[in-house]
């Protein structure tokens, strides 16, 4: 495996984790069941390995994508910065949520809005987590670039008008 399928394997769940566990903690807050809200913490701790994972790979698959038709270095330069954004955003969310397991654990008095904390940076990195999945898809997807549309609305001029010959 080179560091593109690699990269591939890994980017997947910091982006999927980071919706489960926020939607995962919400359910925990409003059954108001700490068992629930640990889940979504290890959720939000294994999203950040994975964060990682990711990020190490990113760059060795940007290298040998770097120079195939329709894939600019700009594309890749805002990937890469929006991706180590959430990766952080999860680093800090894999601190935050280790402190609230502890204190969940050992009912710590701090347990009850350190969940709310988390929500919060939860909320934000489901949100950044978005940008990153778009722009990477449209890497290699280009039928999902936002300057897709006028090139298939071009194609669809063009083959109507053979069609009238």
């Amino acid at each position: 495996m080179n560091d593109a399928h690699l990269h591939l394997v890994f980017n997947h769940f910091p982006i999927i984790g980071a919706i489960f566990g926020f939607g995962v903690l919400v359910a925990g807050l409003v059954l108001k069941n700490n068992a629930v809200k640990n889940v979504s913490y290890c959720l939000f701790i294994v999203s950040a390995i994975f964060a990682y994972a990711s990020l190490s790979t990113g760059g060795g698959a940007a290298g040998m994508v770097k120079d195939m038709p329709d894939i600019t270095k700009p594309m890749i330069h805002e990937h890469a910065e929006i991706a180590e954004k959430l990766a952080y955003l999860l680093y800090l969310l894999a601190v935050v949520s280790l402190a609230a397991l502890y204190a969940n654990i050992k009912n710590l008095s701090f347990s009850r809005w350190i969940s709310y904390v988390i929500l919060i940076i939860a909320g934000v990195a489901v949100y950044v987590s978005k940008d990153v999945g778009t722009t990477g898809g449209e890497i290699r997807h280009t039928e999902i670039r936002s300057d897709s549309a006028p090139a298939n609305s071009e194609r669809n001029e063009n083959e109507a008008e053979h069609e009238n010959d």
